[in-house]
């Protein structure tokens, strides 16, 4: 699976990343060699979250909602 990710320049040193395809999806990294390596880390994670909401929707008995809450 491939991913498109956005590297910008952070103002401490290193890059921001973020992954426009994943809501949420951000990391860094000192290097670009490194922020990218933390943006495959990243990916994986938040996939595998998304996993787990899918397993607890799948339960017997389990009702999952979406709630909004207003700022």
């Amino acid at each position: 699976m491939k991913f498109i990710v956005v590297l910008e320049p952070a103002e401490e040193g290193g890059f921001n990343v973020s992954v426009p395809a994943l809501d949420g999806c951000f990391t860094q990294g000192e290097t670009e060699e490194k922020a990218l390596k933390n943006a495959k880390e990243a990916i994986l994670c938040y996939l595998e979250g998304l996993e787990k909401v899918n397993e607890i929707k799948a339960k017997p008995g389990i009702t999952a909602k979406e709630v909004e809450v207003s700022l």
